[in-house]
C-alpha cells in the first residue's frame, strides 16, 4: 500500500516508517515543511503545513491507500498555552476530524489512529484496562484522545474507510523523552531512588513493538473498526523497571526502600502528587484481543527493548537530540 504517516519524524514515527518499508509499503510522510528533520531513508514526504483544523489534505492524499495518524499534541512539560484544554482539542480532536472526513470523502481504505491508555484512565486497582471499559480520562490529553476516537468513528461510519484505533501505555525506545528519559538518566548517574518498596504493576510498550502492532492494524482485514490496547507482554513494578534499566545500562541499581504511602504524602507536600501517583500506582492493559483476533505477537521482549533503548542512550550525541519536526505521539 501507499501509506501516509502523520508525525513521521516524531518518536513513534521514526520507529514505524522503517517497519512499514520492511513490509513492502510505500511510505509518504506528511510534514510541516519541505525540509523535515529526522525522516527515515526511503520515505517520501509532502508538506502540509501546521496540523490544524484547517489543514488542506487533498493533494497529500492523492494516490494514498491508507493513513497512520500519529501526530498529536502530547504531554507538555512546561505549559504556555492560555487555554491548554483548547490547545489539545484543536490538534487532537478538530484536526483529526478534518483528516478523517477528508479520508472518508476520498475513499481511503484504512485509517489507523494512535491513541492512549489515558482514554481509559490513570490507574488500575484490579482487572487491567480493556477497550470494552467505559472511558474515564482524567486530563486534557486523555479527554481529547477519547473525543478524537469518537470523531474518527463518526467520520468513517457508513463509508468505505475502515478505522482502527490503538491505545498504548508508556512507550519507550530510542529517542524517548520525558519521564522515562529522566529515569534513565538518574539510574545511569547512580542516584539513589526511594522506590525500593514499590510493589505495583505497570504495562509498558517498546516502540519497536508498537510499530509492529501499527503495521498489523494497517494490514490485517479483521482489524477494521476495532480498538486495541497493546503492551510488551510483561508488566513490571517501578522498582523492577529500575533494576531492568540498570541491567541494560550495565550499572548497579540504587534503590532505597521508602513506603509508598510516605512517598505519596511527600508528593502532595511538594506539588508532585500526580508524578508520585504514577510511580507508585498500577496501570495494566489487556492486550489479549489483538493477540487472539489479529495473531499479533510483540517481536521484542522487555529486556530486548530496554537493551536497545540503553544502547541508544549511551551512544547519544548532540546531533541525536535534535527536536523532531512536527507533532509527536507517545
Amino acid at each position: 500500500m501507499r501509506v501516509l504517516v502523520t508525525g513521521a519524524t516524531g518518536f513513534v514515527g521514526r520507529h514505524l516508517c522503517p517497519t512499514l518499508l520492511e513490509g513492502g509499503h510505500e511510505v509518504v510522510a506528511a510534514t510541516r515543511n519541505d525540509t523535515p528533520v529526522g525522516l527515515a531513508a526511503g520515505v517520501a514526504h509532502v508538506a502540509v503545513g501546521e496540523l490544524t483544523p484547517g489543514t488542506y489534505w487533498r493533494s497529500a492524499l492523492e494516490g494514498i491507500d491508507a493513513i497512520v495518524h500519529l501526530a498529536a499534541r502530547t504531554h507538555v512539560m512546561h505549559e504556555t498555552a492560555t487555554n491548554p484544554e483548547m490547545a489539545y482539542r484543536r490538534i487532537n480532536v478538530e484536526a483529526t476530524r478534518r483528516l478523517a472526513n477528508e479520508a472518508a470523502v476520498l475513499g481511503i481504505k484504512r485509517l489507523v489512529m494512535m491513541s492512549s491508555v489515558k482514554v481509559n484512565g490513570e490507574s488500575t486497582a484490579g482487572a487491567p484496562f480493556s477497550a470494552a471499559d467505559a472511558p474515564a480520562p482524567e486530563d486534557a490529553y486523555g479527554r481529547t484522545k477519547r473525543d478524537a476516537e469518537i470523531e474518527l468513528a463518526r467520520a468513517t461510519e457508513g463509508t468505505s474507510t475502515q478505522a482502527v484505533v490503538l491505545r498504548s501505555p508508556l512507550v519507550y525506545g530510542a529517542g524517548v523523552k520525558g519521564n522515562f528519559l529522566t529515569l534513565m538518566e538518574a539510574v545511569a548517574a547512580g542516584r539513589t531512588l526511594p522506590l525500593g518498596s514499590i510493589d505495583n504493576s505497570r504495562s509498558l510498550l517498546y516502540a519497536g513493538n508498537l510499530a509492529s502492532a501499527l503495521r498489523t492494524a494497517l494490514e490485517h482485514p479483521d482489524a477494521a473498526g476495532q480498538t486495541y490496547l497493546v503492551r510488551d507482554g510483561e508488566d513490571l513494578s517501578t522498582a523492577g523497571l529500575v533494576r531492568r534499566i540498570a541491567a541494560a545500562l550495565g550499572v548497579k541499581p540504587r534503590l532505597l526502600p521508602v513506603p509508598a504511602g510516605l512517598l505519596r504524602v511527600a508528593g502532595k507536600l511538594t506539588g508532585k502528587g500526580p508524578a508520585i501517583a504514577r510511580l507508585t500506582g498500577s496501570l495494566r492493559v489487556d492486550d489479549a484481543p489483538i493477540r487472539a483476533e489479529l495473531g499479533w505477537r510483540p517481536p521484542f521482549t522487555v529486556d530486548q527493548g530496554l537493551e536497545l533503548t540503553a544502547a541508544w542512550f549511551k551512544s547519544r550525541s548532540a546531533g541525536d537530540d535534535q527536536e523532531p519536526e512536527g507533532h509527536d505521539a507517545a
